[in-house]
């Protein structure tokens, strides 16, 4: 027989085994992805539900997806599931169309090299050095499957809006491309909050920019000269003062993302005396916003994480380096008074409402897909657990390998790309005419 003090030295490392045991169940429950240990891991291998997104693929984990988060507050608007979940059946292969709607100074150059050179496919986009655009054609096919400024260039005008792009996009496609089936289109952009965006535009006319070349087609022609006048005479805006520029009143920057995403012949377009100004901003304010509700895929400049992980999840398509988020720009050195930022906010009001709007959307639908995401992950678990459990009644041993690997490049993907460095991408400005195209 044991003596007392025996049974306690058997005692004490039980004990500790129980304790460490218990202890990591409130650190790590289950279904959490807070813990470095992997099921797969714990589980020697085994994988029954095969998965494009592979925890071990993901570039960010919650923690990084959160850190952006602000605070959680009720939401203003009454967004349904079917307004929440936005994943498309995305066929690279087949007869399927991204088309980048870019909106001046909202990210859109970063996220346009984005999608020609970081996203992992089957067959990359050929993007030459000193060649401003990139040849990105489906597997096996002289067909395009992204239609944006660093692949098509500006085949429908510089910074082409949604009225330009929905009437010439498939016009373009078709002078191209000839094409028996019927193209699916799905539209995407990127917004940024307004006064920053603004004040970000003011610092780019400031050093030159222009974009005086852009079309501006609504109903199948460009605004007259008395329609949309210009803020300056001579060749640009040089030296322009912050003052000066928002005391133009044509000025296109004012309330811009709106504009740029509103069906504009439903206000007559640029011809101002079709409708009172009240009557005006309202139908452009609603169309704006229901046409960004009804784009496959938008994103936020100052969420790029959640930009990366909402793209991700709704094509079925993964980049191959994490985006960055970048906050010391131009805009944010700006030193502004609580009196010259209301000024802005006013001259941008309908840009407030729809930022206010797209972002309250993007954090649900951003929040809706990680839910359903942990809750597939937990029912994987469940189902692994009783797949092994079955596999113990029957005394089967354990596999050693994934039973399914999954495919981590999602529908479109291929892996094998490499990543270039910058400087192997053209330079690029704003404001060359060679690529525009008058259709």
């Amino acid at each position: 027989m044991m003596d007392d003090r025996s049974s306690k030295l058997i005692l004490v490392p039980i004990l500790a085994v129980l304790f460490v045991m218990i202890g990591y169940q409130y650190i790590c429950p289950a279904g959490s992805n807070s813990c470095h240990f992997k099921t797969e891991e714990k589980l020697r291998g085994v994988s029954l539900l095969s998965s494009p997104y592979q925890d071990s693929d993901d570039f960010y984990r919650d923690q990084d997806l959160e850190d952006d988060s602000p605070p959680k507050l009720p939401s203003k608007f009454n967004f349904t599931e079917r307004d929440l979940d936005r994943h498309v059946e995305f066929n690279i292969k087949g007869d399927d169309v991204i088309v980048f709607l870019h909106i001046q100074k909202t990210g859109g150059t970063t996220f346009g090299r984005h999608l020609v050179r970081n996203i992992r496919l089957e067959q990359p986009c050929d993007c030459k050095p000193g060649q401003k655009k990139c040849t990105c054609h489906r597997p096996g096919k002289e067909e395009s499957w992204l239609f944006s400024r660093f692949s098509t260039g500006w085949s429908c005008g510089l910074h082409a809006d949604w009225t330009e792009l929905t009437n010439c996009v498939p016009v373009i496609m078709d002078k191209k491309e000839a094409q028996r089936n019927k193209r699916n289109f799905y539209y995407i952009t990127m917004l940024r909050d307004p006064v920053s965006r603004y004040l970000s535009e003011w610092k780019h006319v400031q050093r030159g920019a222009t974009w005086k070349t852009a079309l501006h087609m609504c109903d199948g022609r460009s605004p007259t000269q008395d329609e949309l006048p210009t803020c300056y005479s001579g060749d640009d805006w040089s030296g322009v003062t912050l003052t000066e520029f928002m005391n133009c009143p044509s000025n296109l920057a004012n309330n811009r993302q709106v504009r740029m995403l509103a069906d504009l012949s439903l206000v007559g377009c640029y011809n101002l005396s079709s409708m009172n100004e009240s009557q005006r901003n309202h139908i452009l304010l609603g169309s704006a916003m229901s046409n960004l509700k009804n784009m496959a895929f938008y994103g936020l400049t100052e969420f790029q994480r959640k930009t990366q992980y909402l793209f991700e999840r709704t094509f079925s398509l993964r980049f191959i380096s994490a985006f960055t988020q970048i906050n010391s720009t131009r805009a944010a050195n700006v030193d502004l008074s609580e009196l010259v930022r209301r000024r802005i906010e006013e001259l941008n009001f309908l840009d407030v409402q729809l930022y206010e709007y797209a972002k309250d959307l993007f954090l649900q639908r951003f929040q809706f897909t990680r839910q359903r995401e942990h809750q597939e992950v937990r029912l994987k678990r469940r189902e692994e657990r009783r797949w092994l459990r079955e596999q113990r009644e029957q005394g089967r041993p354990w596999p050693t390998k994934h039973r399914g690997g999954g495919n981590r490049g999602g529908r479109g993907g291929g892996g094998g790309s490499e990543k270039e460095t910058d400087s192997d991408f053209p330079t690029t400005t704003e404001d060359y005419t060679s690529q525009v195209a008058h259709w």
